[in-house]
């Protein structure tokens, strides 16, 4: 039987973007019941461990997909309507004309309007207040700092906001998924944590997801390294760190073959209903945080790749951690690729990140994991 894999040209290609500049790259690729994993580099750059396809991950906004399935399944249960107002749900948090005038559904596909706590985007508050000054002493101040979900939420609804309830673009933000933890806590009666923990984690079977209780992740894993744009230099391990300041939209620990079992059963209907996925797989254009644009739906990207076609799933940065996890709209084909450093890019003289030789590594590898075979339709209605 021919390997539609090709594991030569796979394992050129992860080797390409650990040269580019990456520490150490892992990834699963899987073709029906083929599957490949490879990795290239090192774990820690001070021992020169090598990386390898199994270790644990931080998966950053991946959680957001965990989080969307998690509120329809209570949609399903008739718990949330999607088109409620979350001031139905949450009034003290999201109070008056504002909380009646945002959805369920606006939180999901970032049309809310409500703005991204984080100072990369409001300077003046208080997560990572010396990001707005040029310098990373922040990172370092909080990585064992915990924040209330319910903090980083008011900073995210003082904002002025970046968008009327509804209307598109929609604009990226964390305060979103954030409030739906909260939404999930008061409908199910246990942390949104526990909740997905017990209802898709384990029922799906993935053994070495969680959310982390401590700022170390337990388990084999690489060391995490953030450059932040060339002013950490040389890249700085925040491996270990309080995932609090992100929680709910991008707090999770996982493996790239976790990752593809998940999102497999999702698009096969096993995680949530035909319905449920029909509405997540709707997408409306949004605008990221670094300013580009993107097709998202219901905690789902929509992305097409030459050669393949319609493809769904999420990709997931925090500090020193960057993940990308696509599955083909028929589910034949499958990739997750896990890297330990970020922000690679140095910055112009007007902030734009400027390219690299790891960003046109990347996208080979991208399209080799997913080239070849048919179409799919988004299923949206």
């Amino acid at each position: 039987m021919q390997n539609s894999l090709q594991p030569a040209e796979l394992d050129a290609a992860i080797d390409e973007v650990h040269r580019a500049g990456i520490p150490g790259v892992f990834a699963e690729v899987r073709d029906g019941d083929q599957v490949w994993r490879g990795a290239s580099g090192v774990a820690d750059v001070s021992t020169g461990d090598p990386v390898t396809p199994d270790m644990r991950h931080r998966v950053g906004s991946v959680t957001k997909t965990f989080t969307a399935v998690a509120v329809l399944q209570q949609v399903e249960r008739g718990q949330i309507r999607l088109d409620a107002p979350i001031g139905h749900y949450l009034p003290r948090l999201v109070p008056g004309a504002r909380g009646d005038s945002i959805t369920v559904r606006m939180l999901l596909n970032h049309t809310s309007g409500l703005a991204e706590y984080l100072p990369s985007a409001y300077p003046s508050f208080k997560t990572f207040p010396s990001l707005a000054g040029v310098s990373p002493a922040s990172l370092d101040d909080n990585r064992f700092r915990t924040f209330r979900p319910t903090e980083l939420i008011d900073m995210g609804v003082a904002a002025p906001a970046v968008g009327t309830p509804g209307s598109t673009p929609g604009v990226y933000s964390n305060t979103n998924y954030l409030l739906l933890g909260e939404l999930l806590e008061q409908v199910t009666g246990t942390t949104a944590e526990q909740y997905i923990t017990r209802n898709i984690i384990e029922r799906a079977g993935l053994r070495h997801t969680e959310f982390p209780a401590e700022p170390d992740i337990e388990g084999p894993h690489a060391r995490m390294y953030e450059a932040l744009y060339g002013l950490i230099d040389p890249p700085r391990d925040y491996s270990t760190y309080d995932m609090s300041w992100v929680g709910l939209g991008a707090a999770l620990v996982s493996t790239v073959a976790d990752l593809n079992r998940f999102y497999g059963m999702l698009l096969a209907g096993g995680i949530v209903d035909r319905s449920s996925l029909a509405q997540m797989q709707c997408t409306v254009p949004v605008r990221a945080l670094d300013g580009t644009r993107a097709n998202y739906g219901l905690g789902l990207h929509k992305v097409s790749i030459p050669g393949r076609g319609t493809c769904w799933g999420h990709d997931g940065t925090v500090w020193g951690a960057s993940t990308m996890s696509l599955t083909s709209a028929d589910g034949q084909r499958q990739m997750s690729v896990a890297m330990n450093l970020v922000r690679w890019n140095t910055l112009d003289s007007s902030g734009k990140p400027q390219h690299h030789p790891i960003d046109d590594a990347l996208t080979t590898l991208y399209r080799r994991a997913m080239r070849a075979g048919g179409n799919g339709n988004s299923g949206c209605r």
